[in-house]
């Protein structure tokens, strides 16, 4: 069943979800230890921490609402809306690190959500394929995890200073692969059932990225502030999202002539706005680094 409003509101709570769960990760992160013991690696420490597992499940039920999301919507309807949760998630570490949103804050959060507004009631998405043929899946992934790999080798070789930002993009870009691989198996499982989720690969695939990308998230949350990264992978997860639903799965959006203009606009007030929201930080994490 398709229904926008359910998309919509499904998309928000995901968003709120994805938020608490960030702050609490990040949090973890910047008490790693940095004296080169074993405790000192970013995947180790989180997982020896109570509190890392209790942010994974709440990104575990931040998911599955974006799998719900997924079911009611298009990946062009839910995808803007997730970026809110970087809205969220300032308020929520104002919170825990005890200061007050800045004015400049509330201007660039209320940008944000204009631009999201914009770009889902304007656009009206019209749903594509979500189960295509595998051969239009092998160039968009070769391609895509050929860059991926490439940019973490940079990370940790090359531009190590910009380590959070380039993980970052790589962390947003993997879970712009998991919302399109959501998508598919949401429609697998709608009209197969679960023998359907057995037999296919994108259920495979979904489970490989979302595990990556779960690990490359603690890896660029723990390289430096929350500012570097946060920005990368909340504008990166939508941008990679949109381009595989337009090739991929063949989503569009119903605009035509000048109204293109205010899309474009609206996407790049969206992406503005979210790095400025991002590099305000927040004055504790930027004293433990």
């Amino acid at each position: 069943m398709q229904s926008n409003l359910l998309a919509v509101l499904f998309a928000l709570a995901s968003a709120l979800t994805i938020a608490w769960g960030t702050v609490v990760r990040h949090r973890i992160a910047v008490r790693t230890p940095q004296d080169g013991s074993m405790r000192s690696s970013p995947l180790l420490n989180a997982l020896m921490t109570p509190m890392w597992w209790a942010g994974m499940s709440t990104a575990m039920f931040a998911y599955f609402l974006q799998t719900v999301a997924l079911g009611f919507g298009t990946l062009l309807v839910v995808q803007p809306v997730l970026v809110l949760s970087l809205m969220f998630t300032l308020p929520l570490s104002a919170r825990f690190n005890g200061y007050r949103l800045r004015k400049s804050e509330i201007f660039w959060a209320s940008v944000l959500t204009i631009a999201v507004a914009v770009m889902v009631i304007l656009g009206r998405p019209l749903a594509g394929n979500p189960h295509p043929p595998l051969e239009r899946w092998i160039p968009a992934l070769l391609i895509g995890f050929g860059i991926m790999g490439a940019m973490w080798l940079i990370a940790q070789h090359i531009l190590t200073k910009e380590k959070a930002l380039i993980l970052g993009l790589v962390t947003g870009a993997l879970f712009g692969y998991v919302a399109v691989l959501s998508k598919a198996t949401v429609d697998i499982f709608i009209h197969q059932g679960l023998d359907g989720l057995i037999l296919n690969w994108e259920v495979y695939a979904l489970i490989v990225a979302a595990t990556l990308g779960t690990i490359v998230q603690q890896y660029s949350f723990n390289g430096g502030e929350l500012q570097k990264s946060l920005p990368a992978m909340t504008i990166a997860e939508p941008v990679v999202a949109f381009v595989l639903g337009y090739l991929v799965l063949g989503e569009k959006f119903q605009v035509v002539d000048w109204a293109w203009i205010i899309m474009g606009a609206a996407l790049l007030a969206m992406i503005i706005s979210t790095i400025a929201l991002s590099r305000t930080g927040t004055p504790e994490l930027k004293n433990k680094k």
